[in-house]
């Protein structure tokens, strides 16, 4: 807990066996009062490590994609009363040392979203990310930058915390069960007016941590660039959106008096 506000930790999980008791050790349990971790049909242990370590688990039915599976994360979050969700793998890639700063960054008021950049300092490259990638992440971040009229040091890290507020606000079940997710929930977030921060995370790249190959990853970068570009028409008004509508499909149903 931080500032008195409930602070959940969510970890999308897809094969994470072999990781998650390392990120879970290193988790601040003095400021998570809650840690979810959503099974997406893992073919490994990870839902019996997972309830080992006392986690709160919820295991998918049918594999839902990386969105799919945020999406229960969130939803499920809320329902359990939190007013802080971060996002983290279970693979280990992303520090869990900084949570704290991070969700003291929500709490503190002044941001809605917050981001683990690897780019910020040398945590990318310097933690083995291959160089194709780090120049793909480079390009399509100074494209969304230009289209979404916003700026970032990143957009594509799997390591976010968010508000309350924020997630109970963007229609979040308009966008992709697909990893392109991750960059269509900023542009909504920008869209709707919320402020994101940033802090500097460095990131390991080693056999058993999540990564999409390269097919998927040229499939991600249109998608990237898809997202931005209906951003861009929904803001001129060439187009309308129910992605960036108020009128748009939540997580949650609304509470009504």
């Amino acid at each position: 807990m931080i500032s008195g506000l409930r602070v959940c930790v969510v970890m999308p999980a897809y094969n994470a066996a072999k990781t998650v008791r390392r990120t879970v050790a290193e988790i601040d349990r003095s400021v998570a009062d809650d840690m979810i971790l959503v099974d997406d049909q893992s073919k490994d242990d990870t839902v019996r490590v997972a309830q080992e370590l006392g986690l709160h688990v919820v295991v998918h039915s049918k594999n839902r994609g990386y969105g799919g599976n945020q999406k229960t994360c969130y939803a499920e979050a809320l329902k359990r009363g939190a007013d802080i969700v971060v996002m983290l793998h279970p693979d280990y890639q992303y520090s869990p040392r900084l949570l704290p700063a991070m969700a003291g960054m929500i709490a503190s008021g002044h941001f809605d979203a917050v981001l683990g950049s690897r780019i910020l300092g040398v945590g990318a490259l310097a933690g083995g990310m291959p160089i194709w990638k780090y120049v793909a992440n480079r390009f399509l971040t100074a494209s969304e930058n230009l289209l979404l009229g916003y700026k970032l040091a990143e957009y594509h890290t799997g390591y976010r915390a968010f508000s309350r507020r924020l997630l109970e606000t963007l229609p979040l079940e308009e966008n992709s069960d697909d990893f392109v997710f991750d960059n269509q929930m900023l542009a909504q977030a920008i869209w709707f007016g919320f402020h994101i921060g940033e802090i500097s995370c460095p990131a390991r790249y080693f056999p058993e941590a999540s990564s999409i190959d390269f097919r998927r990853s040229v499939k991600y970068g249109f998608g990237v660039l898809g997202t931005a570009l209906e951003f861009r028409a929904a803001r001129l008004r060439l187009t309308k959106s129910p992605r960036f509508a108020e009128t748009g499909r939540k997580l949650l149903p609304a509470v009504t008096e």
